[in-house]
């Protein structure tokens, strides 16, 4: 299914579980079309996450939608700087002509990007909120499970099975050394994830929230390109980058992986060359980088 395709079947998904609801929207616009569809279902101040790619990789029913819509929904209870699930209508996980969504509250989003300090900052201040809310699951289960599926299903995209038994090979080698103390994270801490409303700052997309050490949040935060990712660590006096090595590993692993599935559904993907140039050769290469 093509890109325009694709978002014209979640953005009807959307307005169709809405209206179910009383919510109607005669202006809605695409606000971002990636592993998952977002719309804004205008005039209401109501936004519909629609998973469209998100199931090449994990399995239905959608596990991170459900876990996301009761984290951030307790984290907006208690007062912490959230998007929160939508107050309109059931935030859900919905599911509607074979695709999954939920619903989320409109923010005003200003043209701002944080600084180093101030994203290590924002991530330290929900780091805080999260404590007070339990932990569920094996530590590290979002990422390490996308990856073993990525392991079992990459011959779709064109890995060898050589390639995908080294895979599997690396993780087995890092498993091990992903410990610390188990506490709940936003699971996904890069700029991109943290807008600049009129209250202030605010984490969205808490799709992959997990349990696990916070290094795992730090590493999202260090590996990323929208700003000085070992600047905003140092501004909080984070670990070093060699403290910090399974977890930047383990990052840029996931990382990779879902590259490859959002290359696999574009109009024409090049699915070999996704899986050997994306996850394959970081795991080929990653003994030699450390």
């Amino acid at each position: 299914m093509t890109a325009p395709a694709r978002a014209v079947r979640a953005l009807l998904a959307a307005r169709a579980v809405a209206a179910e609801h009383g919510v109607r929207s005669t202006g809605p616009r695409v606000l971002q079309d990636g592993v998952n569809v977002v719309v804004h279902l205008a005039p209401a101040p109501v936004v519909a996450r629609v998973a469209t790619l998100t199931p090449l990789l994990r399995t239905s029913p959608l596990r991170s939608f459900a876990r996301e819509v009761a984290v951030a929904g307790a984290l907006a209870a208690a007062g912490a700087p959230v998007v929160p699930p939508s107050d309109l209508l059931p935030p859900g996980p919905h599911r509607y002509a074979g695709l999954e969504l939920s619903f989320w509250q409109h923010v005003e989003v200003l043209p701002s990007v944080p600084s180093p300090g101030e994203a290590a900052r924002a991530l330290v201040e929900l780091h805080g909120s999260l404590a007070a809310l339990p932990v569920d699951g094996a530590p590290l289960d979002t990422p390490l499970d996308d990856l073993a599926r990525f392991a079992s299903v990459g011959g779709a995209w064109g890995a060898a099975p050589a390639q995908l038994d080294r895979l599997r090979d690396r993780l087995a080698e890092l498993r091990p050394r992903l410990d610390g103390e188990v506490v709940r994270l936003h699971g996904d801490a890069h700029p991109g994830n943290l807008l600049a409303t009129p209250g202030g700052w605010r984490w969205t997309d808490l799709e992959d929230t997990c349990a696990g050490p916070r290094a795992w949040d730090l590493a999202c935060l260090r590996s990323t390109s929208r700003l000085d990712g070992r600047a905003a660590l140092d501004a909080v006096g984070g670990p070093s980058d060699a403290e910090l090595a399974p977890w930047l590993e383990l990052r840029r692993l996931h990382a990779a992986a879902w590259r490859t599935v959002l290359a696999a559904g574009r109009p024409r993907p090049e699915p070999a060359r996704g899986g050997e140039d994306g996850v394959l050769r970081q795991a080929s290469g990653s003994a030699g980088s450390r």
